[in-house]
């Protein structure tokens, strides 16, 4: 579990990985345009991948509810609105290796028999939107995409389409809506997009790094992919190591790798100091400490913890960090990110933030906690779509963890991190 498993970041340090010719000549998507559709579907599924972009769904088990033989057009979406903060794993792999994520749709879409797929990607990251849109614009010139690919005599339009960089657009069906022209806003399932999604028809919407993992399963075989891993969660996954690491990046590894293990080939903590806590899978999720260095980087074991997997955006904090400061920073976003759809989130993230306002300047009282614990009690579950669950996390886990800093604030009146660093509160413990 201590090695790294390069495959999507394989060449990523080649000047040329961008581009066609450094990436190869889409060997994979020649070999499954040969096989059935329903055999690449089957591979996927005994290879173990699941979904990359957070809730862990077996990838080739959503490809299976499509149906066929419905008379509708099928769709392929990718989801490329990655936003939140501290997940940066998807625009690294756009901006260094797009063809394996043009070349995993070409597959993925001949598997649903789908003849339209679309890149959702965010708005602000024009620079990954103009290298996508260069990578296939040369798929295209190459014959890769277009009218008979391969001369297999299937047809695949692919289209990049700029968001307008809102966060909902990341929830898939709020994503669609978006894509449709209308103000992106979750809708409510049942339908299912794999029912009825894009122009309510079967869609098929995946993550960046779900696709782009495709080609080598494919290609390898899925036997390959699944003797990495764990038992129940396969394969190899981007870790993106952020914060107060020595080396902060992309390193990809088998999932189960430990922090502890990732830590050691990053360098550690930045000199001088020593973990506080940490996101196993960005800001939405609830936050471990040093006490969960050792943990089991896989869906089951995350969850087992108490947290989640999600995107593996580990965010590293040091000693010198304000937990309370640093939930508010989170919740500011999620209270301005809310698309105000539901009462649950758009009221909730609201009084969250004005509460631990108050609390982070050293206003507040012990009963604040209640309140904030209460406010994330009534979103959790109640709100439209995962968004308001998400918003929750940093607060019942910081709260569970490091009740006394909250505590510290008001005993002091302010923040015990705004002193001068000899007398930071905690700071020498």
């Amino acid at each position: 579990m201590t090695t790294l498993t390069p495959v999507l970041t394989a060449n990523w340090d080649q000047a040329d990985s961008f581009t066609l010719s450094g990436y190869g000549e889409y060997s994979a998507a020649k070999k499954a345009l040969g096989m059935e559709p329903d055999a690449i579907i089957k591979a996927v599924k005994d290879s173990g991948l699941r979904g990359r972009g957070g809730a862990g769904f077996p990838t080739g088990m959503k490809w299976g509810f499509i149906p066929q033989g419905d008379g509708k057009p099928h769709y392929l979406v990718v989801n490329a609105d990655e936003s939140e903060p501290g997940t940066c794993k998807d625009i690294p792999l756009m901006m260094a290796n797009p063809h394996s994520l043009v070349e995993g749709a070409i597959i993925t879409a001949y598997a649903i028999r789908a003849n339209h797929a679309f890149i959702y990607v965010r708005g602000e990251v024009l620079h990954v939107i103009r290298r996508v849109q260069a990578a296939v614009r040369e798929a295209y010139e190459k014959g890769y995409l277009g009218t008979n690919i391969f001369g297999s005599g299937y047809d695949l339009e692919l289209v990049v389409h700029s968001g307008a960089g809102a966060y909902i657009c990341g929830e898939e069906t709020a994503l669609l809506d978006s894509l449709e022209g209308y103000r992106g806003q979750p809708r409510l399932k049942p339908p299912f997009p794999a029912v009825a999604g894009l122009y309510a028809s079967p869609t098929v919407v995946n993550n960046v790094e779900s696709i782009a993992s495709v080609p080598s399963i494919i290609g390898n075989g899925a036997d390959w992919f699944a003797a990495m891993g764990t038992e129940k969660s396969k394969g190899f996954g981007i870790f993106s190591l952020s914060g107060h690491v020595t080396r902060p990046g992309q390193y990809e590894a088998p999932l189960g790798i430990t922090l502890r293990e990732l830590l050691d080939m990053a360098g550690g903590i930045r000199a001088g100091h020593r973990l506080k806590f940490w996101t196993p899978g960005g800001s939405s999720t609830p936050i471990f400490t040093d006490e969960h260095l050792d943990v089991p980087l896989d869906f089951e074991s995350v969850g087992a913890k108490g947290s989640m997997l999600g995107t593996r955006a580990l965010q590293i904090f040091d000693e010198t960090t304000c937990v309370v400061r640093t939930v508010l920073r989170w919740t500011e976003f999620y209270a301005h990110e809310s698309c105000g759809k539901c009462t649950p989130c758009r009221e909730g993230t609201y009084w969250l933030k004005q509460v631990l306002k108050r609390l982070e300047k050293g206003q507040g009282t012990e009963d604040d906690l209640s309140t904030i614990t209460d406010i994330a009690d009534n979103i959790l579950g109640r709100s439209f779509c995962a968004f308001g669950d998400g918003a929750t996390s940093p607060i019942h886990s910081s709260v569970k963890y490091f009740r006394d800093e909250y505590l510290k604030h008001f005993e002091i009146g302010g923040c015990p991190f705004d002193r001068a660093a000899s007398t930071v509160w905690g700071a020498s413990a």
